[in-house]
């Protein structure tokens, strides 16, 4: 967990990316941690295998990935054929799931109102290694969850320039995650 607290906290950029092409990118920058938010069950081994050989931190989200079910034994497939070290998921049993077997995990929620802002400290799984909010651009919160949680805040949605990047990292977020491109080169 401190290890990758501290990852996080030397790299506060993560790319989020969609498709191959955004990973080949992202593989060619300075980014050393990877969000994958596509695949499916026939080219997620081969994924994982490109973000190993380029020396990056993967993390996959699961609920994302095709043919890819919430139960425990889709976690121990990803987990005996890939090379994914962390695991991205709304759902808390998913999240138990991963910590048991070894994964980074990392519980996303969605902020839309107050009430989502309750439930999530109500639904949050204590194991989780982070939490990543979206949309990211909201500093009141970050600020308040950053005081409280314990565990590195990742940001995530609708950040779209440096000021964004910087209120963000100033609001108490570890570090954020993107799929704006540019965003990765700053």
């Amino acid at each position: 967990m401190n290890n990758f607290k501290s990852l996080l906290e030397d790299n506060p950029i993560v790319a989020a990316v969609k498709d191959e092409k955004e990973l080949d990118l992202a593989l060619q920058s300075d980014i050393q941690v990877i969000f994958i938010l596509f695949g499916d069950i026939l080219n997620i081994k081969t994924i994982s295998e490109k973000i190993y050989k380029s020396n990056k931190t993967g993390i996959l989200h699961v609920d994302l990935v095709e043919g890819i079910s919430s139960k425990e034994v889709a976690l121990r497939f990803i987990k005996e054929n890939t090379r994914f070290e962390g695991i991205i998921s709304t759902k808390s049993q998913v999240i138990r799931a991963g910590k048991k077997l070894g994964f980074i995990a990392i519980q996303r929620v969605f902020m839309i109102d107050s009430l989502s802002k309750e439930n999530m400290k109500n639904h949050l799984v204590e194991e989780c290694d982070a939490v990543e909010i979206l949309p990211g651009l909201l500093f009141k919160i970050i600020k308040e969850l950053s005081l409280t949680l314990n565990k590195p805040l990742i940001a995530g949605g609708l950040i779209s320039d440096k000021e964004d990047v910087m209120e963000t990292l100033k609001s108490g977020a570890t570090c954020i995650s993107t799929t704006k491109k540019e965003i990765w080169y700053m």
